[in-house]
């Protein structure tokens, strides 16, 4: 929004965030009114689809395992029904990579839509507690009326029931979070088993509880405006092109009341400020792009509708650009943007062919490090190795190592009788072996051999190291 078109003195939001007071400098406290309209019908109904998908996603699995775990613990991620190990560090750091970039991306293109439509926290907010708290306590202006009133019977009963069902609703939310955590079978055990049997767990179920309660309600709109990293770095990822929930200055402007058969210089905003009472971060959206705006599109429902009353078209307050609405110029992809862009595709690409390449099992070998050749019996030479075999899958491998080259060469283990392992999910077995080749079968000091890793008698792995010995003149 240009400084010409802001209206005097309007720049002094700037100076404060909406949460304080500037008279006492106290936490002030939002009463937003309850939004109604055609687009927060379309976000509660997207809400619900992606709430049912939350609470049932821990009990959805591929081949008996999650489609979504973040076992911090035990170091297991499961993502669409593919195991991440510490092994797969590199790949899943790949993968959050990606995941950041495409953030980026989305923000400069549309700023905020996942805050306002798809983020838990506003969902929950707007969607569960909030709708609770308008069932119990009435429209913005009952709840300013009660929380002035002195205690009384009426008040005591409506704050302890609406608290009550918020705590219900976090331990329901703290389960779901726990279940993406541990497993949703490792929750079930500590309600069949009970809290005794679990300490830790039922530890961490009352901690994460306690604290989504407190987040829904008492810090509330501070989580968005002063905690989540996301909502304070948007002003370094937006530009003039970025989609935004923005008020139409050049159509709104001047502001005033519109007198019937009254010809005025005035804007279409009659000043009523509905979009300052529907707006949950209490901002005044008619400034501009600021950080405390999460494009929850209340404020459009709202305007739409005054705008319908007095015969004015839809869309004062809209989904919009800076250069759409000050040059009137269509949305366009900026150097910036592009070159997003074209970072997450190379990301993605690289992301792809790993993920398809990836292998089930993985075997790294290597010469054992400061040992020369060995002089074996019988007129043969030996190299001492290395090896670790891991088991990325969630079934059993039975492992075989062999050798393809050369062919009178012998594979001796160091640690077992044979050559065969068994390995369990996530099992990683490490141990060494000699590789033995008859001296007259040596050309050179440093030769090439080849060895051939089977899981389940399907070839996964072939190696190609080295092999140094004495040259036979």
């Amino acid at each position: 929004m240009s400084l010409e078109a802001v209206p005097e003195n309007s720049q002094a939001y700037r100076d404060s965030i909406s949460l304080v007071d500037q008279k006492t400098g106290d936490r002030a406290w939002v009463y937003p009114k309850k939004p109604k309209g055609n687009l927060y019908t379309g976000r509660t109904w997207f809400s619900v689809f992606l709430m049912a998908l939350m609470f049932s996603g821990p009990f959805i699995k591929l081949n008996e395992h999650p489609i979504l775990l973040l076992n911090i613990l035990q170091r297991k991620f499961i993502i669409l029904g593919m195991a991440f190990w510490p092994q797969d560090l590199p790949l899943f750091a790949l993968l959050m990579l990606t995941f950041v970039v495409f953030i980026m991306v989305f923000t400069v293109l549309f700023g905020r839509l996942w805050c306002g439509w798809a983020c838990p926290q506003t969902i929950f907010m707007e969607m569960l507690f909030r709708k609770i708290e308008y069932f119990i306590e009435g429209d913005y202006k009952q709840q300013l009326k009660l929380d002035d009133a002195p205690w009384n019977t009426s008040k005591i009963f409506k704050k302890t029931i609406k608290h009550i069902l918020f705590y219900i609703l976090s331990v329901a939310i703290a389960n779901t979070f726990l279940a993406y955590l541990i497993g949703v079978d490792e929750v079930k055990k500590l309600v069949t088993d009970g809290p005794s049997e679990h300490i830790g767990q039922f530890v961490a179920l009352v901690i994460f509880s306690t604290v989504f309660y407190f987040v829904f309600s008492k810090f509330r709109e501070i989580v968005c405006i002063v905690i989540c990293p996301y909502g304070r770095l948007q002003g370094l990822m937006l530009d003039k092109n970025s989609i935004v929930v923005a008020y139409d200055f050049v159509r709104g402007e001047p502001r005033g009341i519109h007198k019937k058969d009254v010809e005025n210089n005035l804007g279409d905003c009659v000043d009523c400020k509905r979009c300052v009472h529907v707006c949950p971060t209490g901002i005044d959206i008619r400034n501009g792009t600021q950080l405390e705006c999460v494009n929850c599109t209340a404020c459009i429902d709202e305007c739409n509708d005054v705008m319908t009353h007095i015969n004015k078209p839809k869309g004062l307050i809209r989904y919009a650009s800076q250069e759409q609405i000050s040059n009137g110029s269509s949305k366009r992809i900026t150097y910036r943007s592009g070159a997003y862009i074209a970072i997450l595709t190379i990301l993605v690409s690289l992301l792809s062919y790993l993920i398809i390449t990836r292998k089930d099992v993985t075997t790294d070998v290597l010469r054992t490090p400061g040992m020369l050749y060995q002089q074996q019996d019988n007129d043969r030479v030996s190299n001492m190795y290395n090896f670790e075999v891991v088991n990325k899958t969630f079934n059993t491998q039975h492992i075989e190592v062999k050798m393809k080259n050369p062919q009178e060469a012998e594979l001796k283990m160091v640690d077992r009788e044979s050559p065969k392992m068994e390995l369990d999910e996530n099992a990683l077995v490490k141990g060494s072996f000699f590789i033995i080749i008859p001296k007259n079968k040596i050309k050179k000091n440093n030769s090439e051999v080849i060895i051939e890793v089977y899981s389940n008698g399907k070839l996964m792995n072939q190696i190609t190291t080295n092999f140094v010995g004495p040259v036979q003149m």
